[in-house]
């Protein structure tokens, strides 16, 4: 972003400096939208959406999932090339070098929210532009510089750069943490949208190496690993549940779909797709692009939910059997010096355990490590939130600027 009110940037900030190995998997990636990520792959390599699952058992249950879907219902790839409607086909993502960050505000489930601030430049693409309209329009930001991973749901630009969206989340590109069971994210599943796209960049390699994202029609209110929540509108017992893994297949012959087709399918077979929301059923998600040959795509609509199976289901978790434990411990949160003049360097610390990722409120944003060092130029109250699968804690510490 670059049009900023100057309220907005009241210090600057010092974090540790990542590791050598880190810094260069995640400076890789080309900057802008739709870039490619140059072998970058999100999370670690046993996270749910990268693993390969190709010889995982296959649900007792399989038929009367497919069949309560429809076992006609065809793939859909819901992304492409060019307009429809006057909008983008497909979920758009952007990514920057940050700075700059900037707030954000929640209008509906902020509880449940990562709060910013967040480097969501004014460019960043929100899902249908250039006529978003009133849909999901949501916003993927990926930040090279710190390789963490923003979204938001039903996103608004400001006129002073800040965004204002329904419900946003921020992800660790190295450790993939979950989400606190029965919290949302930009996705009714509870789970990270990007790395279940299908990329241009990655089918143009020839492989995609991770599971895809798709939803559909009916859910029930329950859900498997790796989703942490339910929008449930379906008392079916084999309706789906959030998170419930499909797979093409092994028997079913590819070798006549075009090539852009046959990467997509070939991806279906190692890593399946993945549950992520209420929509029109066995629609798969991808990022929009003019270099996408929507005939080679359009050859996918043949191919039926019978040729799929349902993936062992277990756990399943319903309102009855939810899983519990303790939320972090913050030891402690301090600022030293506590009393400074204006732009004097203060250094927060904090300890915790339990702790899945922190966010440092105001101005600050998702932090590794357990310090950092800033320079404010007007007194603040500072809030540090601790999460991890079980819930949040927030400490809060005081510099005065005399």
């Amino acid at each position: 972003m670059r049009r900023i009110a100057t309220a907005m940037i009241l210090f600057t900030l010092s974090f540790p400096a990542l590791p050598a190995l880190v810094a260069q998997s995640c400076s890789g990636m080309s900057l802008g939208r739709g870039a490619g990520l140059n072998g970058f792959i999100p999370f670690p390599a046993d996270n749910a959406w990268n693993q390969d699952i190709s010889a995982a058992p296959v649900d007792p249950n399989s038929d009367n999932y497919i069949n309560f879907i429809g076992a006609s219902t065809p793939l859909h790839p819901d992304f492409g090339a060019g307009l429809y409607g006057g909008q983008t086909i497909g979920i758009p993502y952007i990514v920057v070098s940050a700075p700059p960050f900037v707030p954000i505000f929640y209008t509906a489930y902020g509880s449940e929210s990562d709060p910013g601030p967040m480097p969501v430049h004014t460019n960043a693409p929100i899902e249908g532009y250039p006529n978003p309209g009133d849909g999901d329009r949501h916003v993927l930001v990926l930040d090279r510089t710190n390789c963490w991973l923003y979204e938001l749901y039903h996103s608004y630009l400001q006129s002073n750069g800040s965004w204002k969206a329904d419900s946003g989340a921020v992800w660790d590109l190295l450790n993939g943490e979950q989400r606190p069971y029965t919290w949302t994210s930009a996705d009714a599943a509870g789970l990270p949208i990007f790395p279940g796209l299908a990329r241009y960049d990655e089918v143009a390699s020839g492989e995609i190496k991770h599971a895809l994202r798709f939803t559909l029609q009916n859910s029930q209110t329950a859900f498997t690993p790796p989703a942490s929540h339910w929008a449930g509108n379906s008392t079916n017992a084999y309706a789906s549940p959030m998170g419930m893994r499909m797979r093409l297949k092994a028997s079913f012959d590819i070798s006549s779909f075009p090539p852009q087709a046959q990467v997509i399918l070939a991806a279906l077979k190692k890593y399946g797709m993945i549950m992520a929301d209420n929509g029109s059923s066995i629609f798969i998600s991808g990022d929009p692009d003019n270099r996408w040959n929507n005939d080679d795509l359009g050859t996918l609509k043949s191919v039926p939910a019978s040729a799929f199976e349902v993936l062992l289901i277990d756990p399943l978790y319903t309102p009855s059997n939810l899983p519990t434990g303790a939320r972090p411990v913050i030891h402690s949160f301090s600022a030293n010096p506590a009393t400074i003049s204006k732009g004097q360097p203060v250094t927060l610390s904090w300890s915790a355990t339990g702790s899945s990722y922190f966010v440092v409120t105001p101005y600050v944003g998702a932090v590794r490590g357990d310090s950092l060092v800033i320079s404010p130029t007007a007194t603040t109250t500072y809030t540090l939130d601790s999460t991890n699968a079980y819930g949040r804690t927030r400490a809060t510490v005081k510099v005065t600027v005399q």
